[in-house]
């Protein structure tokens, strides 16, 4: 049997003031997979995202986080980007001062075991900007400083293609855009997308999902998945919102 790409077994992660916000989640994800974790505001999504990730906001109290066969526990963030997870954050940070190309490039070599010449960075990076519709000016801008809400969120999938992380963790980002902006970020999840790599998608919305080839589907609930399936919850999660999951005898 095939060992899955992440696995993440019974894991508890609190907030620094000591507020327990995940209650045992079990994870596995596999190469090629589409995950999607689904649930109301303040289920624990963005907490789950962020601790997978490392950020020192949360912190584990308990159980375990595999990356192909390595616990990252308690690894920092920069190990963990260094060994291939990448998160697309629901709000970004803006940096004043850096420009999105010195970001990028910067970003990529301290990832890349391999160096990349600069002609094929600028290759790339000028077809991921073709594909996101972003003027080529956008590159010497200094990273999401006065970007749109749309742009901001671009911004994450230019990286996302630039960097080409083996697990991508996209944390609400359709929140804000437009259905324009929704069909151009879906055809940059579209390109990163391959059978070596895989997604998980925080979202509460279905838009951003119509095209994307969903394998497995968890709603999240309490700090607890309540329900895990295929993507037809999706289409019930449309239809009847969250509560026949989290109170089933609404059925």
């Amino acid at each position: 049997m095939t060992r899955p790409l992440l696995s993440v077994h019974d894991l508890h992660a609190a907030l620094e003031s000591g507020a327990e916000v995940l209650k045992g989640i079990d994870l596995e994800i596999g190469r090629g997979e589409v995950h999607v974790i689904m649930g109301p505001n303040g289920s624990g999504k963005s907490t789950l995202a962020n601790t997978i990730m490392g950020s020192p906001a949360y912190r584990c109290t308990r159980g375990r986080i595999v990356f192909e066969d390595e616990d990252i526990t308690d690894e920092a963030v920069d190990v963990r980007a260094r060994k291939g997870i990448f998160m697309a954050f629901q709000s970004p940070e803006e940096i004043d001062g850096i420009t999105v190309t010195d970001f990028l490039r910067t970003a990529q070599l301290g990832i890349r075991s391999e160096y990349v010449p600069i002609s094929t960075f600028r290759a790339q990076l000028s077809a991921a900007m073709d594909l996101l519709r972003l003027d080529e000016r956008y590159a010497q801008r200094y990273l999401n400083v006065g970007f749109s809400g749309g742009e901001k969120k671009k911004s994450e999938i230019l990286q996302l293609l630039t960097l080409e992380p083996t697990l991508a963790i996209l944390d609400e980002t359709d929140s804000g855009l437009d259905v324009d902006s929704i069909q151009t970020v879906t055809d940059g999840i579209l390109r990163y997308k391959n059978g070596e790599n895989a997604l998980l998608i925080i979202s509460h919305s279905t838009r951003l999902l119509d095209r994307l080839p969903v394998d497995t589907v968890h709603i999240l609930s309490g700090g607890r998945f309540v329900h895990t399936g295929d993507r037809s919850v999706i289409d019930r999660v449309d239809s009847d919102g969250f509560a026949p999951f989290i109170h089933p005898a609404a059925r």
